[in-house]
């Protein structure tokens, strides 16, 4: 069996990975200097409902996509990954090619070695609660630490949401050896605060998904018409993301009239009516990184006179506030208002007389996750990259507008990786009114935003 093409990134060059982990091990060596021990990642496992979607640390760690591996590396830099094993093939004639333990895949993997993981499995894939049996190399490896008093450095954070599944299997771990939970130290913090600084590799797939979400708003500006579906939007959009080699980020948002006000509306369901806005929110998730970009469409082709005044008023906040941003800002900050680009967007607004009808914040950390790791909290630095997303919603006019780009913080400033779709509200209505033309091939409004397929095969 050898590592099929599915299991790792598309990129041949995996020392970007190596140079990841040892970014991580001497960060840990500093906060930790104490301490000895090893570095526990473990990769997500598969759900029979879903597509399976590889732990994103653990990706940006190792670029491996195969389900229900364990990374282990040293403090000197040694890694190791361990590898479920599967009777008769089992797990080639059912997903295809997975990791062995030969020295080949250990190098196509960018690992020092491979091992196994535990028993051989009787199916084709391992679950999330293993058996004793079926981590006994893992844990022949943690009883090796705690007899010589070392740490296990991992994503275990006691507060908020994240790392939710990865702390629940370290539960189940001290279940299955009991003390385990005494070795653990939170890397969670470090874990963040590298993967927030982004490589020009990774801004390179940024950019590709937002190329790919251009297209699917396209489609769905394409599709946007009085007594449609919202769902028939979605249709539209989703295929063009599918058909360009790229995922949903997150579930798509088609929120016409009153739908518009509730900030995370994903049934779809509604018919949009002539004169009703419509919010398309939507992202593509290409080689694991993601794109966020929304845009409101007026259903009938033009603004009305109040529509239109809402959607300038969201439109300058969000150039008021891109104009703003650089290194040194906070994404949010109720200590330092006068460089918080949240409470500069409020401010902005209160000014217009609408603070009250913005209800979320001005934008979120961008990357693997849709919401990706990073502190609001902690200034803006150079390689991170945001959204800015204001937005207005007045549920008494029925009126819900959001405009959301993807931003790129540079030395001086923000790069905008979403710059080429249109937003100003003449180029809005024509890019909905391209539906409603006899001949949309030849159309002026068509030629002018051709170059979107050009961008996407370049």
């Amino acid at each position: 069996m050898v590592l099929g093409a599915h299991s790792m990134d598309h990129t041949e060059d995996m020392t970007v990975y190596k140079t990841r982990r040892n970014e991580l091990v001497r960060s840990i060596k500093e906060k930790f200097p104490e301490n000895e021990g090893i570095i526990l990642l473990f990769a997500g496992f598969e759900d029979d409902r879903t597509r399976f979607c590889q732990d994103s640390s653990f990706y940006y760690l190792t670029g491996i996509r195969e389900p229900g591996v364990v990374l282990a590396i040293n403090l000197e830099g040694k890694s190791t990954l361990y590898v479920p094993r599967f009777a008769q093939d089992n797990r080639s004639k059912w997903m295809g090619a997975s990791l062995s333990l030969s020295d080949e895949d250990a190098l196509k993997s960018g690992v020092d070695e491979i091992k196994e993981l535990g028993i051989i499995e009787k199916g084709y894939k391992i679950c999330c609660y293993p058996s004793r049996d079926e981590y006994k190399g893992l844990l022949e490896l943690i009883a090796h630490i705690y007899k010589n008093q070392g740490a296990c450095f991992t994503l275990c954070p006691q507060q908020g949401c994240s790392y939710c599944w990865q702390k629940l299997l370290l539960s189940h771990i001290d279940v299955l050896m009991p003390g385990f939970d005494t070795l653990l130290k939170d890397i969670s913090p470090i874990m963040d605060q590298i993967r927030r600084r982004k490589d020009l590799y990774e801004i390179e797939q940024l950019y590709k998904a937002t190329e790919i979400t251009f297209l699917a708003h396209e489609a769905a500006a394409q599709a946007i018409m009085p007594d449609v579906q919202e769902r028939e939007v979605q249709a539209s959009l989703e295929y063009m993301i599918t058909g360009s080699g790229a995922e949903c980020a997150f579930p798509s948002i088609v929120a016409s009239g009153k739908q518009g006000t509730i900030l995370h509306y994903i049934q779809n369901s509604s018919v949009m009516k002539s004169g009703e806005l419509v919010i398309v929110d939507i992202g593509a998730q290409y080689n694991h990184y993601c794109a966020d970009i929304t845009r409101t469409y007026p259903v009938s082709g033009f603004f009305s006179s109040r529509q239109r005044e809402l959607y300038e008023i969201v439109l300058k906040t969000q150039e008021y506030v891109a104009s703003l941003a650089k290194p040194g800002y906070w994404l949010n900050n109720d200590e330092h208002p006068d460089k918080s680009l949240n409470h500069l967007a409020k401010e902005f607004l209160k000014d217009q007389g609408y603070q009250e009808y913005m209800v979320h914040g001005i934008g979120h950390f961008l990357g693997l996750d849709v919401h990706d790791v990073g502190d609001p909290k902690k200034p803006l630095q150079e390689n991170d990259v945001i959204t800015i997303e204001p937005g207005l919603y007045l549920s008494h006019e029925q009126i819900g507008i959001r405009i959301e780009d993807d931003y790129w913080i540079v030395k001086d400033g923000v790069i905008c990786l979403s710059e080429g779709l249109p937003k100003q509200p003449d180029e809005i209505e024509l890019f909905v009114q391209q539906r409603f033309s006899d001949d949309a091939e030849s159309s002026s409004a068509q030629k002018d935003y051709d170059f979107f397929e050009d961008e996407i095969d370049a």
